[in-house]
């Protein structure tokens, strides 16, 4: 895929110094961008010309939305995986929206990619055309067992398709990062596809959770936005060691960039 991106190898932001305005309201210039941003990918997916070329697009202005007001974006090892030979599982924390919106950018070049994703993002107003044009994975959370089903089944034909398939096995969005709640689904799907899996640790929580409406929380340019991807890993047998590898990376990871990383999550609504 010949699309060009800066961040498609190691990448720290050069250093910029923000306007007023920038530095006095962060989050009205955030998200009047990132709403244009949505509304320029619905119209054109309804149109059926959201390609991939629009998505890299998309993410790209998600990139330079935070580096803008000031942020720092960093991303490391991503040779480990642009240089496998095909697609793979991404098994990622999942910290908040803004790696759903900007993780195009960084592994779209080399290959196309998609998310599993819950059921409510396909049927958000406006967002759901942008959402169902990039064919999904989608659960319901209702029903575990079926879940599994339709990430095996419906993983495993993207993956064959030459899609890598990212993954994020936490219950819901975090600041922190629990180890023991993380579900071994993404190995799964890699050991029944034959592929391998791809660590990603990812620091994001420049754009914050919101406690009324969960994709509207501040906005922190100050805080880095960080994106390490971990050797690749062969699954094997029943696939724990690959699954605890994976996790044991994103936390390490973390913890050197001083993100929490916890014995047992907070009480907390799954989004």
């Amino acid at each position: 895929m010949n699309f060009s991106s800066p961040y498609t190898r190691d990448y720290r932001t050069t250093p910029r110094t923000p306007g007023w305005l920038a530095r006095t309201f962060p989050a009205v210039l955030f998200y009047s961008r990132a709403w244009d941003i949505v509304w320029q990918a619905s119209k054109l997916a309804r149109h059926g010309r959201y390609d991939d070329q629009a998505w890299l697009g998309s993410a790209l202005r998600t990139m330079h939305a935070i580096e803008d007001l000031g942020g720092m974006v960093t991303v490391e090892n991503v040779a480990a995986y642009a240089d496998l030979n095909g697609p793979s599982v991404i098994i990622a924390n999942h910290m908040s929206t803004f790696e759903t919106f900007a993780l195009p950018a960084i592994v779209l070049p080399y290959r196309r990619v998609t998310f599993v994703v819950k059921r409510q993002l396909v049927e958000m107003p406006v967002f759901k055309h942008v959402m169902r044009s990039r064919q999904p994975i989608v659960v319901g959370r209702a029903n575990p067992r079926d879940d599994l089903r339709t990430v095996l089944e419906e993983g495993e034909a993207r993956l064959r398709a030459g899609s890598s398939v990212v993954v994020f096995p936490q219950k819901t969005r975090a600041a922190s990062f629990t180890p023991a709640e993380c579900n071994s689904i993404g190995v799964k799907l890699a050991r029944r596809a034959g592929v391998p899996v791809s660590p990603l640790a990812l620091r994001t929580d420049a754009w914050g959770l919101g406690r009324l409406v969960k994709d509207m929380g501040p906005v922190c340019p100050h805080k880095p936005v960080r994106f390490a991807f971990g050797p690749a890993l062969t699954v094997s047998g029943n696939g724990r060691e690959a699954h605890e590898a994976a996790v044991a990376f994103i936390a390490a990871t973390l913890r050197a960039w001083s993100v929490p990383v916890l014995d047992r999550a907070p009480e907390a609504e799954p989004d």
